[in-house]
């Protein structure tokens, strides 16, 4: 695949997929908060400030180039705050759109020429497959929502010059962002009934590793009966 961009490297889910593309020789190039955390190049920026990922990207020599060369982008990024809407103030709907959709999008923006030229893939990771209205997560299910719509539009968008767009649906996967939302809800966690960072990590690489004349537009993943 080549130079894969990937935001949302330091969570659960990105961090895994970092780790499996470097295994399998690609280069990666992390976006995001707390760079130091990994050992791989990254472009440091708050994804709740969405105008600030240009500057970000230009004010490092390697990220610049990197934003140059990129085959494909993977969009993990996500914040999922608990509250109804009651509750939810302006400022937080500012942020969970900024961070689950608006980053999303000036991500792509800023990546399309690089995109284009090698007819490049963009997978952006979502919610659990057929989520709709949830009771005290409007916020979360609302970007959701606009960031399946992004992906689709985009899908349209980009194809006459060659960009696949890919949108993955994960189910339960074990990770601290899933343990802290199920123990705010009163729902059990029990990361041995979920999806592994490390499974949906290897089926995003299957994507992006499709062959040129086919690719998968939408992944559902769930986790196997136990």
């Amino acid at each position: 695949m080549g130079h894969v961009l990937v935001s949302g490297a330091t969570g659960g889910i990105g961090k895994a997929l970092v780790n499996a593309l470097v295994e399998a020789g690609h280069r990666v190039t992390a976006v995001g908060r707390d760079m130091g955390r990994l050992d791989v190049p990254g472009i440091e920026v708050d994804l709740a400030q969405p105008e600030s990922l240009a500057a970000a990207a230009a004010e490092t020599p390697d990220a610049a180039m990197a934003m140059a060369e990129v085959d494909a982008l993977v969009y993990c990024a996500a914040i999922a705050p608990i509250a109804a809407v009651a509750d939810t103030d302006p400022a937080t709907w500012q942020r969970i759109l900024a961070v689950n959709v608006a980053s999303a999008a000036e991500l792509v923006r800023q990546a399309l020429p690089a995109l284009r030229r090698s007819r490049g893939h963009v997978v952006v990771v979502n919610a659990a497959p057929g989520m709709t209205g949830v009771v005290r997560w409007s916020g979360y299910v609302a970007s959701k929502a606009a960031l399946r719509e992004l992906a689709d539009s985009l899908r349209d968008e980009e194809a006459p010059h060659g960009v696949r767009v890919t949108t993955v649906y994960p189910g339960g996967t074990a990770t601290e962002l899933l343990r802290e939302v199920r123990n705010t809800f009163g729902r059990p966690y029990d990361p041995d009934l979920c999806i592994q960072p490390e499974t949906l990590a290897e089926m995003i690489c299957w994507v992006l590793n499709a062959p040129r004349d086919a690719y998968v537009c939408e992944l559902s993943v769930l986790p196997s009966p136990r």
